[in-house]
This record gives C-alpha cells, structure tokens and sequence, in this order.
C-alpha cells in the first residue's frame, strides 16, 4: 500500500507541523508548513486539509503550536480557551475536532507550566496514532463484508460505490470507509470502485481517485447522479461511506449527496454501511436532522469549479455572473437506511443499542 503521510511534526524542527495542502491535489503534492495556531486554523478552515480525523489531529497539533507561541503574558486560561474557540470556530460538523481538542487541553490543563509543550505533543501524537489503529480496525472488520459479498459470487468483481473522501487523505493512515478496500486489495479480492465526484469539491475525483490510483485498485470516476442508475442495474454490491459526526441512535452526517445514495441503496437493496472511529460518536444528541449542526461554505465552490489547465490549479466560473449558489457542505441519513455501522470494535446496527452493545461506556 503507498504510503500517504498526512500530517507529521518535523524531525529537525520541532516547531513545524507539516501537512499535505490537499486543494492542489491531484495534479501536485505541495506539503505546507504550520508553525502557528492561526495557520493550523486557517488550514482546517479552508480545506487545506479535510476529513473528521485529520481535522482532529491538525486541532490538536494546534494546540501543540499554541502553547509554543505562549509567551506568559497573559492569563494562561484565558489563553487556552481564546485558543480552543479560534480552532472549533473553523468548521462545525465533524465532531473530531471538538473531541482531539477536549482531550488535549484536558492533558494540557493539567499539566505543569513547564511540560504543556511535552503534553500538548504528546496528547496529538496520541490522537494521531489511535486514529490510524482505528482505521486500520474498521479495515479488518469492513473487510468481512466483502468476504461474504464474495462467497455469493466466486471470482466475479465486487463492485463498491464511495461518496467523497473517506481515505488515507481524511484520516492518518487507511482511511475509514476506505480501509476494508484496501484491506480486500491486499488480500487479492477482486474489487472495482465506482468513485463519486463529490460536487462541490469534487474530494471524490480529485482525492479518492488519487489515493486508489496510487494503490493499484481499480476504480471508475463518476457523476454523483449516477449512482441510482448502477444500483437499479445490478452493478452496485455495496456502498461504503465515512461520517463526521454520528449521533448515538445511528444517524450519520457525512459529505451533502450521502443521503440521496443511502435512498438509492434502500430501494435497490443494496447494502449500506458507513466506517467510524469512536472520535466521531457524538453521544450527546439523539436527533441527527435536528441537532447536528450543519456547515454551510461559500456560494462560489458551487458556481466554479477547480481543475487543471495551462499545466496550473485554476478555479472556472460555472453559472451566470447573477446567478447565486447554495452550499451546504453536509446531508443527515437517518439510522433507518443504514445496514450497519463499521467501527473499530466490530460491526453494529445503526442505533443506540447497537453502539451501546460495542461501546457501553457511552451509556454515561
């Protein structure tokens, strides 16, 4: 598997945070310094880096920055909480962010003066290295899916319908919806991806193209509205998407355009599964379409579009100079279109005894 690093403190300068700029992907891999809290803010903000996971690691690690950046003039928990606002005012609905930031000012709070810069590494590094064991761990367990699928048609393709990017670039390493993919590669299954453009961004041809392209595995790019049509025609065995925030009955809000794949999927009998870490379980709220709060981004991702010409990035204008664009960036499924919920603990259904049978400590 080709390994995509995402995110990682610099070797020689233990003052620099690296990350992959993910807006010049797919034509050019442009890695980015953080060296301050405003930068790791701004990358969150505007999709320098994307994907619950990842989000929550750079959150962390700008906690990290922050308290190299602290000089002591000013009140430390003043500091701290005018710090942990600016980050969780970058982006509302993946709820990693909020969870890496908790348990790191936690760390932090309790630290002494003199070893909150050891503990706010720390408690990133942490974060970092459990999301990539969870990832790896929905891989194993996702992979089951696809083993059954198999039996049901020995050496046919397996065909895998994703929405957006809920790869290696999301996350620290596997991915979340990507990781039984990966995992069914490696042990030789045959696999074929149908690939979502994802509009607006279009994460799904710009970055999970990428990410499979680089790993060999067969895949096809295509229009979001043509999901329907390879469900309806059999071409469809299962779908697989990620989440950023899921609410403790099982409803799940991931990338606008999931809801519509998971209704496609209910009435074609395709199954449906959706991969998550525990990070991106919000046991707090019940009701996903009326408590998770929704991103809404600017009106010009959706009346231009970015690609690649005259060998730059270039962002093209789409719609009519009066016409206005609406963009939300994320759409709710309700638990009752969803097969099953693939976490790093095992298989569950889509509600809150399902979670609780895997996650008890979440009945507090």
């Amino acid at each position: 598997m080709t390994p995509i690093q995402t995110i990682w403190l610099d070797p020689q300068d233990p003052t620099t945070v690296w990350i992959i700029d993910q807006r010049a992907l797919p034509h050019e891999l442009v890695h980015e310094p953080l060296k301050t809290t405003a930068q790791a803010a701004v990358a969150i903000k505007e999709m320098h880096v994307r994907g619950a996971p990842l989000i929550g690691a750079t959150a962390a690690w700008g906690l990290y920055l922050a308290m190299l950046e602290y000089q002591g003039a000013v009140d430390f928990d003043n500091y701290l909480a005018q710090v942990i606002d600016q980050l969780q005012n970058t982006r509302p609905t993946a709820v990693d962010l909020f969870n890496a930031l908790e348990a790191s000012q936690l760390s932090i709070r309790a630290a002494a003066p003199h070893d909150r810069v050891a503990v706010a590494r720390q408690a990133a590094e942490d974060f970092a290295t459990a999301s990539a064991a969870q990832c790896r761990a929905i891989g194993v367990h996702g992979l089951e899916v696809l083993r059954d699928i198999a039996a049901t048609k020995p050496g046919e393709t397996i065909n895998i319908l994703t929405h957006c990017n809920a790869g290696k670039l999301a996350c620290i390493d596997y991915g979340t919806a990507t990781a039984p993919i990966y995992l069914a590669h490696e042990k030789g299954l045959p696999i074929h991806v149908w690939v979502d453009e994802t509009r607006p961004r279009n994460q799904g041809a710009r970055l999970t193209a990428y990410e499979l392209a680089a790993a060999g595995i067969p895949h096809t790019v295509i229009v979001d509205n043509l999901g329907g049509h390879l469900m309806q025609h059999g071409m469809v065995d299962v779908v697989f998407v990620g989440t950023d925030r899921t609410t403790r009955q099982g409803d799940v809000a991931n990338k606008i355009g999931t809801y519509l794949k998971a209704l496609a999927a209910h009435d074609n009998g395709v199954p449906f599964y959706v991969g998550l870490p525990t990070s991106t379980i919000d046991w707090t709220i019940r009701d996903g379409l009326r408590e998770i709060p929704i991103e809404e981004r600017g009106g010009d991702e959706v009346t231009h579009i970015q690609g690649r010409l005259d060998n730059k990035n270039q962002w093209v204008q789409l719609t009519p100079d009066a016409s206005p664009g609406l963009n939300y960036g994320f759409d709710v499924t309700p638990a009752r279109l969803v097969t099953g919920l693939i976490t790093e603990r095992g298989i569950c259904a889509a509600s809150e005894e399902g979670l609780l049978g895997l996650f008890p400590e979440g009945e507090g």
